[in-house]
């Protein structure tokens, strides 16, 4: 009996673990279960069946400065990567996301007839847009989450197809709130924010203070306010001891669904920078955004970046000559006062406009007639020699 495909996936970070997890599930029903797969991943893609080379959370780091005491290992990983794929000898390689690392792991390939996927086509049109060059000089084909990203690698005869955003195949809009409040004993009728300080050890430690100011700045106002701090399990005590010191009632959780209910559950919502921000929206919870860089970091970013917005919705919209709908407040602009107030206009009511237009929008990031990890499955599938996808 012929085996099925071996795929070696690599992600760095948990947006990239749950892009993994839904892939392989696709793959798995693409190939009648046939599918083999190796490789780097966290809890998502190990509870697909993934033996994960080495813990994902030593990738797990953001930012110029904060690279650099870790950089060391970090090469390291990209040689014992490499090295496995040598012994493996896998069918085709997907990096997911985290470009640095997916780089620089990809040219220790030897190997050039596997074929080499990026998974997440890099933010080109935001910032550094010379990188096309870069990504062809190492990848076969790039699958993009944004309809107007592949002719940015197109022109440069780097194949790049658009498979949607898999985040609308996330679950996010499945919460279920009222369980929630009755789990946790809280009110029908309090406020819950939820609060969602990053998925990054560096990111809880330069947000969760600061919105902690923020939630006891908004309690003035409303004495009936819970937080939810939907974490990861490896930051669960770091958040559970900052969360401690705000003198306001809170719920931290783990787990995927359970962090959906939490949304589901919540009135708005404080989240830095990222997928976790479409997931609010999908949840139909109105956010502000919010994050700081090291300053470092971000006088070098400030420089290379040629957008002014970090949201996805509201970069679509600006791209259709439309207003943002979602509040960012981004570095010096990230602030407990201005993220009160935020907090407090969308409680007031100025959440539905938000929470409408975000549905419509919503609707662009998806793939014609079809899941977008089905989407993604297929193409990395098509992309095997010997092993076309109708």
């Amino acid at each position: 009996m012929t085996e099925g495909p071996l795929i070696y996936l690599v992600a760095g970070e948990a947006s990239g673990d749950a892009l993994g997890a839904r892939l392989i599930r696709a793959l798995r029903q693409e190939t009648g279960g046939a599918v083999r797969i190796a490789g780097i991943g966290g809890t998502e893609m190990q509870g697909e069946g993934l033996q994960s080379l080495f813990p994902m959370q030593e990738l797990s780091v953001m930012g110029i400065v904060e690279v650099l005491p870790h950089l060391r290992r970090i090469l390291g990983r990209m040689q014992d990567a490499a090295d496995d794929v040598a012994v493996k000898r896998p069918d085709a390689v997907v990096t997911i996301d985290s470009p640095g690392f997916a780089r620089g792991f990809v040219k220790r390939i030897k190997d050039r007839d596997i074929p080499r996927i990026h998974y997440v086509a890099p933010t080109v049109w935001a910032w550094r847009p010379k990188r096309v060059h870069k990504f062809k000089a190492c990848f076969d084909h790039l699958l993009a989450l944004l309809p107007f990203e592949p002719p940015y690698f197109e022109a440069v005869n780097l194949p790049c197809t658009f498979v949607g955003h898999s985040v609308l195949e996330s679950g996010a809009d499945k919460g279920y709130g009222a369980a929630f409040r009755a789990r946790h004993s809280i009110a029908e009728e309090a406020s819950v924010i939820a609060v969602l300080a990053g998925s990054r050890s560096g990111e809880v430690k330069w947000h969760l203070d600061m919105f902690g100011n923020a939630i006891q700045l908004l309690r003035k106002n409303h004495s009936d306010v819970t937080v939810v701090l939907p974490t990861l399990p490896h930051l669960r005590d770091t958040v559970e001891e900052r969360a401690k010191t705000w003198g306001v009632p809170f719920v931290i959780t783990t787990g995927t669904s359970e962090k959906y209910d939490a949304m589901a559950a919540s009135n708005a919502a404080l989240a830095v920078s990222g997928t976790v921000s479409l997931e609010l929206s999908l949840a139909r919870v109105p956010t502000v955004i919010a994050y700081r860089f090291n300053p470092i970091s971000h006088w070098v970013v400030q420089r290379l970046v040629k957008i002014q917005h970090a949201s996805i919705l509201n970069i679509l919209l600006i791209r259709n000559r439309e207003a943002p709908i979602i509040p960012e407040r981004l570095q010096y602009q990230c602030k407990a006062d201005i993220l009160a107030q935020d907090l407090e206009n969308l409680l007031s009511g100025g959440g539905q406009e938000q929470i409408e237009k975000a549905e419509r929008v919503l609707g662009w990031l998806k793939p014609a007639d079809e899941r977008p990890s089905t989407s993604a499955a297929k193409a990395v599938l098509g992309l095997i020699p010997s092993r076309p996808v109708a």
